[in-house]
């Protein structure tokens, strides 16, 4: 230490501080990260990912506030804090839930997802203060202002019609300040207690009546196929009948036609006979039919005593001739 000067000492001192200095002036940027530098109080450069130099007390990164999501007692709080990292990626706000009043006029408790993405860091840092808390109150308006201009029942059925148009004014409303909003996603619809009562009977009463209607199609089919199969029956009982009488029909003309011929076939015998005998045909037609008569008539259960008139005795005469008319047996 002897050989050593207090100047050499302080040289050395001198160095050291100044590289340390220099050194201090490297800063390495991630990926998808960027930073805003300023130059005395005045904007100079936009850094990009990897090494880095800034001139030490001359250049300065700007810090900006970013929004940041926690867990304490199993509820998320956000909290807003000053960094100088500028996060290119795509980013995502929970936003709390809130009330908000329909064009009906039903309080309902909506919140909603914003999906985002800084894509003009400067204008981020120097067109907006306190940008998340910007974009959280712009959110929060415009989800008021949407969802008044249409009635609960649209608001519970038309979430993606609501997510477009809130994606689209909230994108046109930040461009200004660097950021493009890539989508809005609402989360729960909560409409009041009385009002879900009253959805909850009038899906009770719905379901009901669908299922009145559905029993009411299935007992209609029922009675259609009933008299489907009734009419196919009668249809085929029809036609049995139909087909039955045909064959009554054709019997009996078939009978007849055998009575007719057996009948003729007996004429023209009797007409022989009485050619061969000589008699008078009309006494044997008239002889016939006494014959049959007085056989119908002693066949009764009361008829006991027949009574003819004295013109009988030559029907009886008659009668005695019948049997020369008749085959004589060899």
């Amino acid at each position: 230490m002897e050989g050593i000067s207090i100047t050499t000492i302080i040289i050395v001192a001198i160095v050291a501080i100044v590289v340390i200095y220099v050194l201090k002036g490297f800063k390495i940027v991630p990926q998808s990260e960027t930073r805003v530098v300023e130059r005395l109080g005045r904007y100079d450069r936009t850094l990009q990912s990897g090494i880095n130099y800034l001139l030490p007390i001359v250049d300065r990164a700007r810090e900006v506030s970013v929004r940041t999501e926690t867990n304490i007692g199993g509820q998320k709080y956000a909290i807003i804090k000053q960094t100088s990292r500028i996060d290119l990626r795509e980013q995502v706000y929970d936003f709390d839930k809130q009330s908000v009043i329909t064009k009906d006029n039903v309080t309902t408790t909506i919140n909603a997802l914003l999906y985002f993405q800084i894509v003009d860091p400067v204008k981020s840092v120097y067109e907006i203060d306190n940008l998340p808390y910007a974009i959280e109150k712009l959110t929060q308006t415009t989800l008021r202002n949407v969802i008044g201009e249409l009635e609960l029942d649209e608001t519970l059925t038309s979430r993606d019609t609501i997510n477009s148009k809130l994606r689209v004014v909230l994108d046109e409303a930040t461009n200004k300040w660097g950021v493009k909003v890539n989508r809005v996603e609402l989360q729960d619809i909560t409409p009041p207690e009385s009002v879900r009562r009253a959805m909850e009977q009038q899906m009770q009463a719905e379901r009901e009546r669908r299922a009145k209607v559905l029993e009411a199609k299935g007992q209609k089919e029922a009675m259609i196929l009933q008299s489907e199969g009734e009419k196919a029956s009668q249809i085929n009982q029809a036609e049995a009948e139909k087909q039955t009488q045909i064959l009554k029909a054709q019997g009996e003309a078939d009978a007849k036609v055998l009575q007719a011929t057996a009948e003729a076939e007996a004429i023209r015998k009797v007409a022989e006979a009485i050619a061969e005998s000589k008699t008078d045909p009309a006494t044997y037609m008239l002889l016939t039919k006494y014959v049959e008569t007085l056989k119908e008539i002693g066949s009764g259960d009361q008829a006991k005593t027949v009574f003819l008139p004295f013109e009988a005795s030559n029907l009886v005469g008659a009668l005695g001739s019948m049997t020369e008319l008749l085959p004589k047996k060899k």
